[in-house]
């Protein structure tokens, strides 16, 4: 398969696990707060105050946003930041999976412009499948994907950051 094929393909699947993922966690994401430190984060995020030192300052900007979602409703604004790590957390399995992909690609060929046979084809998409899946299934991946703690977003700069990696050192000798 030639390459733009299967970056194509990679892309499509990519996102399909991802809508997988985005769908589970929305629709099992609690309504409130938690009992642990979400209630505390949620409320700091809703009224964009200080929270517990070190805190997270970015987590509740970016919070503050999605309760923006809420309307004028605080009893949504827990809802909307459980959303925003729900879809942090989808957006990390991506770039799990086209890390999968990318590091079975390569040890399938070393060299990523080679062509691949149906079946190394079916055998990387498999692996990104499975692997990527496993960990949205995983309870402790899935429990931080579920409520307003800030383990959903720095798993998702990780992911990005990791992926950006992956992705400048396939481009970084092109011009």
């Amino acid at each position: 398969m030639m390459t733009k094929e299967f970056k194509k393909l990679n892309n499509l699947i990519g996102w399909l696990v991802w809508a997988v993922a985005t769908v589970v966690y929305c629709s099992t994401i609690e309504p409130s707060a938690s009992f642990w430190d979400c209630g505390e984060y949620i409320a700091c995020a809703y009224k964009l105050e200080v929270g517990h030192p070190p805190g997270a300052p970015f987590f509740l900007i970016i919070g503050r946003f999605f309760t923006l979602f809420a309307g004028n409703d605080p009893a949504n604004a827990a809802m909307m930041i459980n959303i925003m790590s729900a879809l942090s957390s989808s957006f990390s399995i991506l770039f799990l999976f086209w890390t999968i992909t990318h590091f079975a690609r390569r040890i399938v060929h070393t060299d990523l412009t080679k062509e691949l046979t149906s079946t190394q084809l079916i055998s990387i998409m498999g692996a990104g499948i499975v692997g990527a899946l496993a960990y949205t299934f995983s309870d402790s991946f899935w429990y931080s994907a579920v409520e307003g703690e800030v383990y959903a977003l720095s798993s998702f700069f990780t992911a990005l950051v990791f992926w950006a990696i992956l992705k400048w050192e396939h481009e970084a000798d092109q011009k």
